[in-house]
């Protein structure tokens, strides 16, 4: 293999990435401490298997102010034979030394571009106002703009998860929990379970509190399975992507809930219908809601008879889970970064395989 399929290689596994390039980043602390340090062995993945996380993980908390939580198995994939194992590793090292950090700076380079692609993508929701906002306009900055497009599902989480929770509160939704006084006798005698369980017990048999939809959290492209949950018994799951039976089978069976709801694409419907009454699990779907009608709810909340009560809570709860999920880079910061480990000095120049 030679410089230019290995760069090939590396190429494949940026574009792949989510906006975080967790993985790329990996490669470049791999590659930094073998030129500064000289004392890692390129062939010999034990070597720096491990270790090279905790290196990606100082870089990622730096500048993004999280780290990968995918699964052991998963992160290990970045050594794979279809991704970058050692054998392009070490042809990417060897150009890395010879070009004093070029690599490197190639790596760090696609990242600012990442993040500098998502952050005008993320101006349309920040910059406007509830009556400027059009659900369909703010998704296709992101289905069109091929450095985004691993991250889609992530949006289309976060759209739903404003939506859901913005007209749950709205509504001023309750939920009641009461234990029924013939089982008093039962109550006395495992007072103190129900007292830290359910906050109740002798003296209070019943209990009202706020409905809420909770997000699990952030999640790679590995994960499955559940993305919110009501604490009023409903599991929801998010799929943008294509499905076919095995990720059916996976997204219902690594849920426990009794009632699931499915939003997707319009296209979608028939199939993962299909899909759920071949393996038998339709009965555990509560509803399947489209993306044509998240978008008639969005005018409705946005632009509807109640768009003042609903619409600035819509677009804040929208901003705040994007910065979360998505927290900017500081360019200052970045750029001393950059400049302390003098990437900068391939700012002006050009190089016909790393330009």
């Amino acid at each position: 293999m030679n410089p230019q399929e290995a760069k090939f290689a590396l190429d494949s596994l940026i574009n792949k990435a989510r906006v975080h390039l967790y993985k790329p980043i990996q490669i470049a602390e791999i590659l930094y401490k073998d030129r500064i340090e000289n004392n890692i062995d390129l062939n010999s993945l034990e070597t720096y298997r491990n270790p090279s996380k905790k290196w990606r993980d100082d870089v990622c908390l730096r500048f993004i102010g999280r780290t990968s939580t995918s699964s052991a198995r998963y992160q290990d994939d970045l050594f794979n034979e279809n991704a970058i194992p050692p054998r392009i590793l070490t042809i990417l090292g060897q150009e890395n030394k010879t070009k004093n950090g070029m690599v490197e700076a190639y790596i760090y380079r696609r990242f600012s571009e990442r993040f500098n692609q998502m952050n005008s993508g993320l101006s349309y929701c920040i910059n406007n106002n509830y009556r400027d906002f059009y659900l369909h306009q703010f998704l296709s900055l992101f289905r069109n703009e091929p450095g985004l497009k691993r991250s889609i599902d992530k949006i289309y989480e976060i759209v739903v998860y404003a939506l859901f929770s913005t007209l749950i509160e709205a509504l001023e939704v309750n939920i009641e929990v009461s234990l029924n006084n013939e089982k008093i006798n039962i109550l006395q005698e495992f007072e103190d379970f129900t007292k830290q369980l359910m906050n109740l017990d002798s003296t209070l048999l019943s209990l009202k509190f706020p409905a809420r939809i909770y997000r699990v959290g952030v999640t790679n492209a590995a994960d499955r399975g559940l993305d919110m949950w009501a604490n009023f018994g409903l599991a929801i799951q998010i799929k943008h992507l294509s499905l076919d039976e095995k990720m059916a089978q996976n997204i219902v069976g690594s849920i426990s809930a009794d009632r699931v709801v499915i939003v997707c694409k319009d296209s979608e419907e028939k199939i993962i219908l299909s899909l759920l009454n071949q393996i038998g699990w339709k009965t555990r779907i509560q509803s399947i809601i489209t993306e044509s009608e998240l978008i008639a709810w969005y005018e409705k909340a946005l632009r509807g008879s109640f768009c003042e009560q609903l619409g600035e809570l819509l677009i804040q709860s929208i901003r705040d889970e994007i910065m979360n999920e998505f927290p900017s880079t500081e360019p200052l910061e970045f750029r001393q970064f950059i400049n302390s480990r003098g990437y900068d000095q391939f700012d002006k120049l050009t190089d016909n395989l790393w330009i």
